[in-house]
């Protein structure tokens, strides 16, 4: 029997639970293992890179909208990733295939529906929601197909120029030069297409204020 092996990303332990005796309880071939954040996963993964599937909380400690999601697929991008989360907004849903999710799932369906997506995802096809609307702003899907080709360091200080971060304060929080972060800043420019980092963080922001808002609003996320 082919060991299939699931990693589920989610900062609420009991989620993380019942969800894991969902999957092993409907097919002894699958091992479900568990994290709590991405430092977690990443354990995980080095410890064992063998991966099928990685179900991923959008909304979680260190995670800004679909930061999290990025950061995976530039970092694992053979490593297919299906978002599990109780938001249902079609605009969040639609990013996140634009993004290089393998499926969504939300948080509310039963069992049944569980099995089905995961089976989906790990027979090589997406999973899209009953009713999710995949079409939409070609601009914005643009701007999707440009942060997703951003490095794994290249995000993270994109996230920390969001926050308003300098520099020397980005240097010292990824223990790099100064000349390093400038020459990230400079490729993350050039890849968005934008001029300035002030531009850099408005677009950046276009496509995680939505994934962040939408999954802030609900605590059961």
């Amino acid at each position: 029997m082919t060991r299939r092996r699931i990693i589920i990303v989610d900062d609420h332990p009991l989620f993380r639970a019942a969800l894991r005796q969902t999957l092993a309880g409907g097919d002894p071939s699958i091992v479900v293992e568990e994290a709590g954040d991405l430092a977690g996963l990443n354990a995980a993964l080095e410890a064992d890179r063998d991966c099928d599937l990685v179900l991923l909380d959008l909304n979680m400690p260190g995670v800004r909208g679909f930061s999290g999601l990025l950061l995976l697929r530039a970092q694992y991008p053979d490593l297919p990733v299906m978002i599990i989360s109780a938001v249902e907004d079609g605009t969040v849903i639609r990013r996140a295939f634009e993004l290089g999710a393998a499926g969504y799932l939300h948080k509310s369906v039963g069992p049944p529906e569980i099995r089905r997506a995961i089976e989906t995802v790990l027979a090589g096809e997406m999973f899209v929601p009953e009713g999710a609307e995949l079409a939409g702003d070609d601009a914005q899907a643009a701007l999707m197909q440009r942060l997703a080709t951003l490095t794994p360091q290249q995000v993270r200080v994109l996230m920390m120029l969001s926050d308003g971060l300098m520099n020397k304060q980005i240097a010292y929080e990824l223990s790099i030069s100064e000349a390093t972060v400038k020459a990230h800043v400079s490729a993350i420019l050039q890849k968005l297409d934008v001029d300035s980092r002030t531009q850099a963080v408005i677009a950046a922001a276009k496509i995680a204020g939505a994934g962040w808002a939408a999954a802030g609003a609900s605590a059961a996320s």
